[in-house]
């Protein structure tokens, strides 16, 4: 697989799907923009801060304060869409601290989880957790799920009819039949059943928009679908692809949004900032307990609020569908993918060492660029993963 292929785009512009370097690339412009620019935490999202949960004090956070001696100076990664904007500024800020250069290619989870199976990159990156599976079929051993972010997938849509202040609704009902081909026009009795309000659904054809490659963000999605709908779980199922019954074909996050923003009528599913940041519109979703919630960074951690007690030891856990008046019901973990037991030491130090600054440190910038940051249990469950991170039987994170 071909991990160096890379559209480098200025910092304040958005890292594409197709790949992008943080750190050096994210300094300098070498390419052609398709999207406008999440905005590092100097300069946040509008309409995210006043949702961010407050970052709590985190324990831990300080030890990583400089370059180390011995470790690697260059790291390569390779994986997740959805994280893309949270990685290339956690990857830069690094980089200004501890002169370690992340390489990350923003490839889709399919992508990552290739990356790190077949060693082509030192860590990958997934919203979908690997399966049994996979696992078992990985080349160097057993792989750690490390969290590293939560975030919400967004039902947006392009419908000129609709007013920019206007926001759809969806029950899980229509949303699986929209996505199903069951429900064909947006003047649909169902859709109107949720929105009793719009006057303005037109007699149109519904276009769907899918990824079309391996991706974190449709397990996500399909997840939650496979929750609400029994039919939809055994007909089309649960993974980072799946056979769709119809729709265009998107690459990445960013190739999804670009297809609904090009062709009205059309609805798709992206992570929450490619909506913002395209200024599409995007709809609440009806959850578990019967409430119509918007996609936001205090919604997304009340669908996480109640994993860390039960979460599994690998940290492989879904949180669609989650009980709770606030919680958004297609909310996900992100993961960085990395072998236990890692052949080169100083490279092990590096990766190790930057896992801990991005679970601690690096949970600052996560709610200004639209994700929500990690419970404390989960960073502390964390912890336990990198600390076991192992060069040649050795321990391999240095600052204890």
């Amino acid at each position: 697989m071909d991990i160096t292929q890379q559209r480098g785009l200025t910092r304040r512009v958005w890292f594409s799907g197709l790949g992008a370097t943080a750190g050096a690339a994210a300094l300098a412009a070498c390419g052609t923009q398709q999207e406008t620019a999440p905005r590092s935490s100097a300069n946040a999202t509008p309409g995210l801060a006043a949702t961010a949960p407050a970052v709590q004090a985190i324990a831990g956070s300080g030890i990583v304060t400089g370059p180390f001696s011995g470790e690697a100076r260059a790291l390569t990664g390779a994986g997740a869409t959805f994280p893309a904007a949270l990685y290339s500024k956690w990857f830069t800020e690094y980089n200004r601290l501890t002169q370690v250069q992340v390489n990350y290619q923003s490839i889709g989870s399919g992508g990552g989880i290739k990356a790190i199976s077949d060693g082509t990159a030192d860590f990958g990156a997934t919203d979908g957790p690997m399966t049994d599976a996979q696992l078992k079929e990985a080349k160097g051993g057993e792989i750690f799920h490390v969290p590293a972010a939560l975030g919400g997938v967004v039902a947006t849509y392009n419908i000129p009819e609709i007013p920019a202040t206007t926001k759809l609704r969806f029950s899980p009902e229509t949303l699986v039949g929209i996505f199903n081909g069951d429900i064909t026009k947006w003047s649909d009795a169902k859709i109107k059943a949720d929105n009793p309000t719009v006057t303005t659904l037109p007699d149109k054809e519904i276009t769907t928009v899918h990824r079309s490659d391996g991706s974190g963000t449709t397990y996500i999605f399909v997840d939650y679908l496979s929750a609400v709908s029994p039919a939809w779980k055994e007909k089309i199922g649960v993974s980072t692809t799946v056979n769709w019954p119809n729709g265009l074909g998107g690459k990445g996050n960013e190739g999804v949004a670009g297809e609904v923003k090009q062709n009205p009528y059309s609805i798709g599913y992206v992570e929450l900032i490619y909506a913002k940041q395209n200024k599409l519109g995007y709809a609440q979703i009806k959850n578990k307990a019967g409430q119509f919630v918007d996609a936001e960074l205090d919604t997304v951690t009340a669908s996480a609020s109640g994993v860390a007690a039960t979460i599994a030891p690998d940290l492989r856990a879904s949180i669609v569908n989650a009980e709770g008046a606030k919680s958004y019901p297609i909310s996900g973990f992100t993961w960085i993918l990395a072998y236990k037991e890692m052949k080169e030491e100083p490279k092990a130090v590096a990766l190790t060492r930057m896992l801990w600054w991005a679970t601690h440190d690096g949970q600052k910038f996560n709610g200004d660029l639209g994700y929500s940051p990690l419970p404390l249990e989960i960073i502390k469950k964390a912890e336990a993963q990198i600390k076991a991170i192992t060069a040649n039987g050795k321990p391999a994170f240095p600052n204890k």
